[in-house]
């Protein structure tokens, strides 16, 4: 079922947020059977595998994210066997799955917690990042929470404080310790053994911090966790040989894979994780940041490029569960002919693209007041920022109740343009975002170029115009991306200016053909354009 190529490379990956894909037993949340009564719909639009986000057992507070067991699935989602029988089906469709591990940190509901609070000398204390007080009962230092407020929380039990960067519900496990390591370790062979194919390490740059809890220096920011350089808490010199250690049991099962999420990226810390003997991919995330701005985005693409070593791969992402989605941020027309133009950017570019569910079918972000909000940093924060619900509703599959997610009120409010917005009307217009997207994913299997192909910009300084070749020695495929809704122009020069040039496809269904005029091809507004080199 599987090809010969290497499929986290060649293939395009594919993010569900389990809660809101599809709901089988009609209880309003998204769970494993949902996905996959949808499998077809996926191996339909050619997609090489599929990330799950959390599934494990977990009290919630973060939705997932904060997990009392790594070794078991929620009965939320369902079971160990509908898990089984979703990993069986999607293998037998060629698909593969990408779990979401999240090592970090646990729930404090978690056993190890649980123990790690009876006092000083069980042996799962030191499991945790915990500190004696400073005079005065005062916090270790003046690390803070991404989440709000100070890192530090003081248990009256062991008269000791833990640490937590996200809630206080999430307290950091302690990576220094071998024990801890061994765990996760563990957590891996568990999975690896039941046949999955990869993983998706949540920050997994923050897996160590300073032991010996320094002070952040300070920084100009909005909040106090912006108010800190974070040269203590994350990118640690100890992190190398934890992923070296990750890295060798993974490569004992053929074909796996890891892909890490930095925590406060920039672009050379993230590359420096992606080597031969650690991580086989990293996310590059200001694509989830930049405006509908070419120049921006070919600077974005330049400097990761760069930052990686000659042997690394990039991937690439518009979307994901924590962002608002691309086609609120890029203010697309009901038409979506800017998306189709942010498809044909993610779909060719040297990497492996990831695509987040919904992000097809042009799926907006919905629109909640604070009484609907239930992420808790969206409550936390409110007006100044909504938190993450807006950008985690459930998928549009068809017009009817509830656009097919589930029978029952989902756990999230639906998006009200799902009547005319869903994957069942898409698939019946010929000139819809989901019929691009399954165009632009066929093509990039049919042709080496798009996979493994050389990234070569030949608009260099553009501001409404982005282009570039995709090449292997013996197959040449340019691509022109128009961000302006207004007509342009793409000047062909020197040796481009010498071959000859056919139309592969484009966003603009009434083209035709290419029509090179003396070196010129006029591109309409928000047009996506292919051509291949007519050999």
């Amino acid at each position: 079922m599987f090809s010969d190529s290497v499929w986290w490379k060649n293939g395009v990956i594919y993010q569900i947020y389990p809660r809101s894909f599809a709901d089988s037993n009609q209880d309003g949340v998204g769970d494993l059977n949902g996905i996959r009564s949808h499998l077809d719909y996926l191996a339909w639009l050619g997609v090489d595998a599929i990330w799950i986000s959390p599934i494990y057992p977990s009290p919630n507070v973060d939705f997932g994210y904060d997990i009392s067991d790594h070794c078991a699935i929620d009965p939320l989602f369902g079971t160990l066997q509908d898990f089984d029988n979703l990993l069986s089906e999607a293998h037998h469709r060629g698909i593969h799955i990408i779990m979401d591990l999240v090592l970090a940190h646990t729930s404090d509901q978690h056993p190890w917690f649980q123990q790690s609070c009876q006092g000083r000398e069980n042996p799962y204390h030191d499991f945790y990042i915990w500190s004696d007080p400073l005079p005065g009962n005062k916090p270790p230092n003046n690390w803070q929470s991404i989440m709000g407020g100070k890192y530090w929380k003081y248990d009256s039990n062991c008269q000791q404080y833990f640490g937590h960067m996200f809630y206080p519900q999430q307290p950091d496990l302690n990576w220094h310790n071998p024990a801890v390591q061994a765990e996760m370790l563990n957590v891996f062979r568990f999975w690896l053994d039941r046949d999955v194919d990869g993983f998706r390490l949540d920050v997994f740059s923050s897996y160590f911090k300073d032991q010996n809890l320094r002070n952040q220096p300070f920084t100009i920011g909005r909040r106090p966790f912006e108010m800190q350089q974070h040269i203590h808490d994350h990118s640690q010199p100890e992190l190398e040989n934890a992923l070296r250690s990750i890295r060798k049991l993974v490569d004992q099962y053929p074909n796996s894979y890891i892909v890490g999420e930095p925590f406060l990226p920039d672009v050379k810390s993230s590359a420096r994780y992606v080597q031969p003997d650690m991580l086989h991919a990293a996310f590059h995330l200001k694509f989830t940041e930049i405006p509908w701005n070419a120049s921006r985005m070919l600077s974005s693409l330049r400097s990761w490029e760069s930052a990686l070593s000659p042997d690394a791969w990039p991937c690439h992402v518009l979307n994901n569960h924590d962002v608002p989605r691309s086609s609120s941020r890029f203010h697309s027309d009901r038409f979506d002919h800017r998306l189709k133009v942010a498809a044909a950017l993610m779909l060719t570019l040297r990497g492996t693209p990831y695509l987040y569910y919904g992000e097809e079918i042009g799926q907006r972000d919905i629109q909640l007041s604070r009484s609907q909000i239930l992420d808790p940093v969206g409550l936390k924060y409110w007006p100044f920022f909504r938190g993450r619900d807006f950008a985690r509703a459930p998928m549009q599959w068809n017009a009817s109740s509830f656009s097919g997610f589930s029978t029952s009120t989902p756990w999230l409010p639906v998006h009200p343009d799902f009547p005319n917005r869903n994957v069942e009307a898409q698939q019946n217009d010929p000139s819809s975002l989901l019929n691009w997207y399954h165009r632009l994913i066929t093509i990039r299997r049919e042709y080496p170029a798009l996979q493994n192909g050389i990234f070569l910009p030949i608009t260099y300084e553009p501001r409404k115009l982005l282009a570039y070749l995709r090449q292997t020695k013996s197959q040449s495929i340019l691509i022109a991306l128009n961000f302006s809704r207004k007509p342009v122009q793409l000047h062909l020069g020197g040796e481009l200016l010498k071959e000859q040039w056919k139309l592969l496809a484009s966003s603009i269904v009434t083209r035709r053909d290419a029509k090179i005029i003396s070196g010129k091809i006029s591109l309409a507004g928000d047009e996506a354009l292919l051509l291949i080199q007519d050999s």
